[in-house]
């Protein structure tokens, strides 16, 4: 079985990936907490400083810009932790008595409360167009990478052209290990391999089930529990049989990959069917033996 890996990368991955602003929500949850503390942290120096040198009856929305910037960049919870904190650096450094968590003024309570709940309230509607901000970019890329793949399996003349392209495009579109192969009565065939997994034997006999029943093989289901690839078939009218494959991390497993899945092997079936009717083209056999 031999493997054949690229490090090149789909060229419109730079073009079409979500916001700056957004990817901050890919940084470690630890980071994240601690950017939406120190920027708590400084919206409290701003309004301790606001307080001492001129009066504003409604200090206390400075500690709702932070908030709102922390959904916005790393999600609901590093918010709500801001809108908790902001509450109580207001009750802390504002309210009477100064520097204790208690609150003399009943009207102060209320302040405190109604800040934690436009905190909160705010948080989430920040948090909600965030991630719909982030499905959009994530469609337009993936739409993008679909178009690009399309055009380069027109324009490929050789199966390993094809193939390569197939393995770029998964590659783009997921962003986990792939695997392309070759499959024989007599052999499996790895001819193209994204990412640093190698397949097993049980991957192996994962990937000769999908073919001969047609259906998607799931990773880590029976009888194929060891397995970490899904694997779809893809078989042309020329005979041909392959099979793509995706290493998912189970923790962020796409809920649907088989949508964008099907729309890459359908391209490569008439592909491979094109591609075998072309005089002088490689055959499937040919190309396993060369692979």
């Amino acid at each position: 079985m031999s493997t054949q890996e690229s490090s090149g990368e789909f060229k419109l991955l730079s073009d079409t990936d979500p916001l700056p602003a957004l990817q901050l929500f890919d940084l470690p949850i630890i980071v994240r907490y601690l950017v939406a503390l120190v920027m708590t942290a400084i919206a409290t120096v701003v309004a301790v400083g606001l307080d001492s040198a001129v009066t504003i009856p409604n200090l206390s929305l400075v500690f709702v810009v932070p908030v709102i910037i922390a959904a916005v960049a790393f999600g609901l919870g590093p918010s709500l932790c801001s809108a908790l904190l902001g509450a109580l650096s207001y009750n802390f450094f504002l309210t009477e008595p100064r520097f204790s968590l208690r609150v003399d003024d009943p009207a102060n309570i209320w302040a405190i409360g109604l800040l934690f709940v436009v905190g909160a309230i705010a948080s989430a509607v920040a948090s909600t167009a965030r991630h719909k901000a982030d499905d959009v970019a994530l469609a337009k890329r993936q739409a993008a990478v679909v178009q690009s793949y399309s055009r380069d399996i027109i324009a490929a003349d050789d199966l390993k052209a094809i193939f390569s392209s197939t393995a770029n495009a998964l590659e783009a579109l997921f962003r986990v290990p792939v695997v392309v192969m070759l499959v024989s009565d007599v052999a499996v065939d790895v001819v193209e391999r994204r990412g640093k997994i190698d397949p097993s034997e049980v991957e192996i006999e994962a990937a000769r089930s999908s073919l001969t029943t047609g259906k998607i093989s799931v990773a880590d289901v029976y009888p194929f529990d060891a397995s970490r690839f899904d694997f779809w078939p893809v078989t042309t009218s020329a005979g041909g049989r392959a099979v793509v494959g995706l290493a998912f991390d189970p923790e962020e497993r796409p809920p649907q990959p088989g949508t964008l899945v099907d729309i890459v092997r359908s391209l490569l079936a008439l592909a491979l069917d094109r591609q075998h009717l072309r005089p002088g083209s490689a055959t499937f056999s040919e190309a396993q033996a060369s692979a």
